[in-house]
């Protein structure tokens, strides 16, 4: 028989309950946020990212959590617009923003890796019409 003392029961309390990742309506409830205003959210927002299962139900990471109550905390005092509350998040959570690309940067480089298919697609037809 072994000694009830040597291993502790797990308990039912918020800590033990972390999961790696959360459906949307455990977020709901563990934020006060409903649905409607996180979808907006994760619009507003870039960093707030959901997945989705195979069968289509949103799901969200324990980080997205912790940021959902951040922004609802923020959002509530009423003292910055959306635009200082998402650098707030970014500069809190240590996440990084992307630089922008240069629009006519971006599209040579398409055009490049165009040309780069398009001259990969050519050789392949030459080879299938020289057998």
């Amino acid at each position: 028989m072994k000694n009830a003392s040597s291993s502790p029961k797990p308990r039912k309390d918020a800590k033990s309950l972390d999961k790696l990742v959360y459906k949307l309506d455990e977020v709901s409830r563990l934020t006060r946020v409903d649905a409607g205003t996180l979808e907006s959210w994760e619009n507003e927002f870039p960093f707030l990212n959901s997945g989705r299962t195979g069968s289509g139900q949103k799901f969200f990471r324990q980080q997205d959590v912790a940021i959902i109550r951040r922004i609802r905390e923020l959002v509530e005092t009423k003292t910055l617009t959306m635009a200082g509350i998402k650098r707030r998040i970014e500069e809190e959570f240590g996440l990084t923003r992307t630089n922008p690309v240069h629009p006519e940067k971006m599209r040579k480089a398409l055009t490049s890796v165009r040309d780069g298919l398009q001259e990969i697609v050519s050789s392949l037809e030459r080879g299938r019409k020289k057998r």
